[in-house]
């Protein structure tokens, strides 16, 4: 692995420690809602199914971080008047965040439409060295 992808794979790391502290600080009562829906967002990888470049589009259309960051601004929109709506943006922010941090880590990065093995971190899987 080269700098760029160890400095990569920290930054994401820290990314996805500070959603997991944020849904304890902010949601207390649901600390665990991160881990409950990690597997949520892995769906988006059913767009391979039809073929590379679909997967690759609907993966990286939930696997980055505009997602988490629209949710957060949402939530801090509606945090004054309607507590509950925020409390569900904030936790969907916290979640996605968390995954994509968590995923990133682990070397599953943005993909290219060669297929799921290719992404912008290098290659995963049994092909990549």
């Amino acid at each position: 692995m080269t700098g760029v992808g160890v400095v990569q794979r920290v930054e994401n790391g820290v990314i996805a420690a500070l959603a997991m502290t944020a849904a304890a600080l902010l949601y207390p009562k649901w600390w665990w809602m991160p881990l409950a829906a990690f597997v949520l967002f892995d769906l988006s990888a059913l767009g391979y199914l039809r073929s590379p470049s679909a997967g690759a589009f609907f993966y990286n259309l939930v696997h980055n971080y505009t997602g988490p960051a629209l949710a957060a601004t949402a939530a801090l929109l509606t945090a004054p008047s309607l507590s509950a709506l925020s409390t569900v943006f904030g936790l969907a922010a916290c979640s996605w965040a968390f995954h994509i941090g968590a995923d990133r880590v682990l070397g599953y990065g943005l993909k290219h439409s060669e297929g799921f093995t290719h992404t912008h971190l290098g290659r995963i899987g049994r092909g990549r060295r």
